[in-house]
C-alpha cells in the first residue's frame, strides 16, 4: 500500500501533465554567453547537459509561479505560498543529479504541495529502466560508474545503488513474464525447451502468432525437465488466457516429460513437431566419427523433401542400413520418427518449414543468456536466477524479428484444423463403434 506522499505525487503528476497539455504558455531558459562558450570548450556534451539541468530548474519554477504566483507579487485570490527551497535530484540519462527545488505550501491544508514536474524528473522507473538496458548490453556494476558518470556532482551510480536499482527492475522484468494477459494472443506455434542453467533447470514456452511475432510466455524453474515442472507451466499459460483447445503446433526437442504434459493439456489439438536439429543430433552420437558426416546428409536430405511418404522411406533406408552395423543409431533413429516429420505431413511451406522444423528459435534466446549472464559471478539463492533469465529473454523478445516464412502461417492453421476434424470424426467412429459392441 502506498503512502499518503505518494498518492499525493502522483496526483501532482498527473495534475501537471493534464495542465501541459491544456497550456500555450511556453518556458523560456535565458543562458549567459561566456559560461555558455565555457563549457562548448569542454565539449558540446558538456554544455547540453548544463542546459538540461537548468531547463528542469526552470520547469520546476514555472510550475512553482503557476500555483503560488509570480515572485514579490501578494494576491488575495492566492491559495498557495513559497516556502524556500531545498536541495532535491532529477534523473538524467541514468544519474541522480543535485537541482535547487522550489517549495509551495497550500494556505487551506497548511501543508506542502507537491510538484508535479519534480515528480516526473525524478521517477526512480526511468533510472531502473536505464540501469537495467545497459546491464543487458553488458555493462557491470562494477565499472557502471567509470563508464557512465558525466556530471561531476552526479551520485546514484555507485555499485551498490546500481545493484538494487537492477534488482528492482528485474523483478518487474519477471512478473512481466509471469502475469502478463494471454487472452488476447492468438498463438499458432509454441516452442518449449529446456536448459541447464548455472545448475537448475528452466523450461521456457515461446509463442509465435500469425504474423510472425515471437512472444515469451513463461518460464519455469525446476530440479529436472519432468513432467510436472511443464504441466506447471502450461497450467500457468491457462489460468493467463491461453487456450489449450484450439489446433496448435508444438515445437519440442523430443523430451517425453515435455510431449507428456503437451498432450494432457491439449490432447488431439496437438501438432507435435520434434526438433530435425536434436534428432540428427542424438543419430550422430551412435555413430562413429567416420560415418557421422554420411548420415547427418542422408537425414537432412530426408527432412528436405516435400512428401512425408518419401522422407519416411528414405529413413527405413537409412535405417536398415543402420541396423546391422549399429543397432543403436538405427533405435535412436526410429524412436519418434513420426514426429520428426509433422510439419511435411500438415504441407507447411518451404520457408515457414525451416523455421518451425527444429528450437533453434528457442534456443537462440539461451544463447542471448548465457552471453549476458557471464557477468554475473556469484549466484545467490531466492529469485536471483528467475530474473536474470527472465530479463534476458525480454531482451532478445525486444530484439527479435519476425518468424521467416510466417506469411505461410496461415495455410499451416488451416491444415490443421482441418486435420483436427478428422480426429476427431475417428473418434467418434471409435466411440460409436464401442456402444454398438456393448
Amino acid at each position: 500500500m502506498k503512502a499518503r506522499y505518494q498518492k499525493e505525487a502522483a496526483q501532482a503528476a498527473e495534475k501537471y501533465q493534464a495542465w501541459a497539455q491544456q497550456s500555450k504558455e511556453s518556458i523560456q531558459l535565458k543562458f549567459p554567453a561566456p559560461e555558455m562558450i565555457e563549457l562548448m570548450k569542454q565539449g558540446l556534451g558538456e554544455l547540453v547537459r548544463h542546459l538540461g539541468k537548468m531547463f528542469i530548474e526552470e520547469v520546476l519554477e514555472s510550475e512553482a509561479e503557476q500555483l503560488a504566483g509570480p515572485r514579490s507579487k501578494p494576491t488575495a485570490k492566492r491559495n498557495a505560498y513559497r516556502w524556500g527551497q531545498e536541495q532535491g535530484y532529477c534523473v538524467i540519462d541514468g544519474q541522480k543529479v543535485p537541482i535547487a527545488r522550489p517549495r509551495v505550501r497550500s494556505k487551506v491544508h497548511n501543508r506542502e504541495i507537491p510538484l508535479g514536474s519534480y515528480e516526473l524528473f525524478q521517477r526512480a522507473s526511468l533510472l531502473e529502466e536505464s540501469v537495467w538496458h545497459k546491464i543487458m548490453h553488458g555493462l557491470s556494476t562494477r565499472n557502471y560508474k567509470e563508464v557512465l558518470q558525466q556530471f561531476s556532482d552526479a551520485y546514484g551510480v555507485e555499485k551498490s545503488t546500481v545493484s538494487e536499482h537492477f534488482i528492482e527492475a528485474s523483478r518487474k522484468k519477471l512478473e512481466i513474464v509471469m502475469t502478463r494477459s494471454l487472452s488476447e494472443l492468438s498463438i499458432d506455434v509454441m516452442m518449449i525447451d529446456g536448459t541447464i542453467f548455472k545448475g537448475f533447470h528452466l523450461v521456457v514456452a515461446i509463442g509465435i502468432d500469425r504474423f510472425g511475432h515471437k512472444i515469451v510466455l513463461g518460464l519455469r524453474q525446476g530440479a529436472t525437465e519432468n513432467a510436472v515442472v511443464v504441466g506447471e507451466l502450461l497450467s500457468e499459460l491457462a489460468e493467463r488466457g491461453l487456450t489449450f483447445s484450439q489446433p496448435r503446433l508444438y515445437v519440442v526437442d523430443g523430451g517425453k516429460a515435455i510431449r507428456r504434459a503437451i498432450l494432457n493439456h491439449a490432447g488431439d489439438a496437438a501438432f507435435i513437431q520434434r526438433c530435425q536439429v536434436h534428432k540428427i543430433r542424438n543419430v550422430c552420437e551412435h555413430v562413429p566419427d567416420t560415418q557421422k558426416s554420411a548420415v547427418k546428409y542422408k537425414m537432412r536430405c530426408a527432412y528436405e523433401m516435400t512428401e512425408a511418404a518419401d522422407a519416411q522411406q528414405a529413413l527405413w533406408k537409412l535405417h536398415d542400413e543402420l541396423l546391422t552395423a549399429n543397432p543403436s543409431a538405427a533405435a535412436s533413429l526410429m524412436e519418434g520418427m513420426e514426429e520428426t516429420l509433422t510439419v511435411l505431413e500438415l504441407r507447411v511451406g518451404y520457408k515457414l518449414r525451416r523455421s518451425v522444423a527444429s528450437t533453434n528459435g528457442i534456443e537462440s534466446s539461451f544463447s542471448v543468456t548465457e552471453r549476458i549472464c557471464r557477468q554475473v559471478k556469484r549466484w545467490q539463492g531466492s529469485d536471483h536466477r528467475l530474473r536474470w533469465v527472465a530479463s534476458t529473454l525480454l531482451f532478445a523478445e525486444s530484439r527479435w524479428n519476425r518468424l521467416i516464412g510466417y506469411h505461410q502461417i496461415e495455410a499451416l492453421v488451416s491444415s490443421m484444423k482441418a486435420e483436427y476434424a478428422l480426429r476427431l470424426q475417428k473418434q467418434k467412429a471409435a466411440l460409436r463403434s464401442q456402444v454398438s459392441a456393448a
